[in-house]
């Protein structure tokens, strides 16, 4: 075996035959993607841009907060994608960190005088932080055991701030003044400008996550996922992968907490079951979209807020009939769409784009 001057391996010459250049290609980990289903993407991305852009200005306040709240539960969803989808780890603990998130923004709005804004990334820290310690004695466990020690987060955080957070009549109940979310933007009225603050921050966070799976990161967590033993024999940090995904996970259920304070004026304490349900609704979301995709959570989150919207009536005075319902849809879409909304249109592309590909390469008559 020689080598040319450009330093590629070249075949040994044979009679009659040139040298050939043998090109060392790196193989993608990620399947080929026709074209009509790539120009079919751009397509979609490109309407959906364009309708969240335009959203704010065509409803009313009502609605705009109802899609912000759909944001940040999208946010909230794509970290717990990244844990589950990705990762492999359960975890049903997600509104825990949500609260966190939330109590600290409020807390340092109220008591010591901070703009919303610069809160934000003191909660996505701090969030951060408490999933890295939580993932850390996490490794111990897996499966339902992680689901179960995860739950205990959820439920255990409404009695913590039970104890130690002190709002308006001694009750765990923060309500920031509204001029403190008050738009930054001339022309843009307040509920616009929650909007499109939360929705710059989820796609920040979204191109982040996409770079993340798309990398060697990410592809470290789907080896972890699929196969824990295999990926160590091949050099992956397991220990290192879980823990630090945890910990992003979390910092994105912070920030999701910290722009709900500034959708839903409150930081709220007093129902023990809400946190449990707030991680309820997140798995749902991640369900209905579609796991280990980037796009379905937030697609998720939007169908979870309107149906959860046009189904008050039916919950109203009854919050434990809102897990159920919850888990019924999941129910449904599991049965009908068991890849979620995202992967079932995704696989409805590729199915076309084969059926194209197929037509062009058929055989003409002579």
């Amino acid at each position: 075996m020689a080598s040319d001057r450009s330093g590629a391996a070249v075949e040994p010459a044979v009679a009659g035959e040139a040298p050939a250049t043998v090109a060392r290609v790196r193989p993608s980990p990620w399947p080929e993607v026709p074209r009509p289903v790539r120009v079919a993407r751009i397509v979609i991305g490109v309407v959906l841009a364009v309708a969240a852009l335009y959203a704010p200005l065509y409803f009313e306040p009502d609605v705009n907060r109802l899609l912000s709240q759909a944001i940040y539960i999208a946010i909230a969803a794509m970290g717990l994608n990244l844990l589950t989808g990705f990762n492999g780890q359960v975890s049903i603990g997600h509104g825990a960190f949500f609260g966190v998130g939330a109590f600290t923004s409020a807390i340092l709005i109220v008591d010591h005088g901070w703009t919303f804004e610069a809160t934000i990334p003191v909660s996505a820290a701090l969030t951060g932080v408490l999933g890295l310690l939580v993932g850390i004695p996490a490794l111990r466990v897996r499966g339902l055991y992680l689901a179960l020690v995860t739950l205990g987060l959820a439920v255990l955080f409404p009695r913590i701030t039970q104890k130690y957070v002190d709002g308006t009549g001694g009750v765990p109940l923060l309500r920031p003044s509204r001029r403190e979310f008050a738009s930054l933007i001339e022309g843009l009225d307040d509920d616009q400008w929650a909007y499109y603050l939360c929705l710059a921050i989820m796609a920040l966070l979204f191109v982040l996550a996409w770079n993340l799976v798309r990398g060697r990161v990410g592809r470290a967590m789907i080896a972890v996922r699929d196969q824990e033993l295999a990926a160590t024999t091949v050099g992956v940090n397991l220990a290192a992968t879980k823990v630090g995904t945890f910990a992003v996970s979390a910092a994105y259920a912070g920030v999701a907490g910290s722009l709900s304070v500034m959708v839903d004026k409150l930081a709220d304490g007093t129902n023990p079951i809400l946190y449990f349900q707030r991680s309820i609704e997140f798995l749902v979301a991640m369900v209905i979209g579609g796991t280990a995709t980037i796009l379905g959570p937030a697609v998720g989150a939007l169908v979870l807020v309107l149906l959860r919207h046009n189904t008050q009536d039916l919950i109203e005075g009854k919050e434990i009939l809102a897990p159920a319902l919850f888990g019924a849809a999941l129910i449904v879409i599991v049965f009908v769409l068991p890849e979620g909304l995202v992967g079932g249109v995704r696989r409805l592309l590729l199915r076309l784009g084969q059926r194209t590909s197929a037509r062009g390469r058929a055989p003409t008559a002579p």
